[in-house]
């Protein structure tokens, strides 16, 4: 019977801290993999911190989100973008996602790079 009732109480636990998403801790993870992939000397470096941010902002359910890439905000919600309250907030973070997302897209290291850069400065004020 205690451990029955541990075991319900650890689990409602998890509940109650999967309901309260970190959207602060979740935008400040993609903004650091941002600034990562804009400093990366390869294209594929750049890329794959883009899909970092990407995964964090728009979370498992979200457009753009890559199984395949990791998923450093896994344990924070369910992504900036869906766990965002604030409407005015969540536009910019969808700004920020197409901004990763045209870097992911982009072959050019540059410009990339560029994209990268722009979307760690998007991000930097809706900490």
């Amino acid at each position: 019977m205690k451990t029955t009732m541990l075991a319900l109480a650890a689990g409602l636990s998890l509940v109650v801290v999967q309901a309260h998403a970190d959207v602060k801790g979740q935008i400040v993870n993609a903004e650091t993999h941002a600034g990562l992939a804009a400093k990366a000397t390869a294209i594929d470096g750049v890329h794959m911190h883009l899909h970092h941010a990407l995964n964090c902002l728009v979370g498992p359910n979200g457009a753009g989100f890559d199984a395949k890439q990791m998923n450093p905000c896994a344990h924070s919600g369910n992504g900036a973008i869906p766990d965002s309250t604030d409407a005015a907030k969540k536009k910019s973070l969808q700004a920020a996602a197409d901004k990763a997302a045209s870097g992911i897209a982009a072959t050019d290291l540059a410009t990339a790079q560029k994209d990268a850069s722009e979307t760690e400065a998007m991000l930097k004020p809706l900490e």
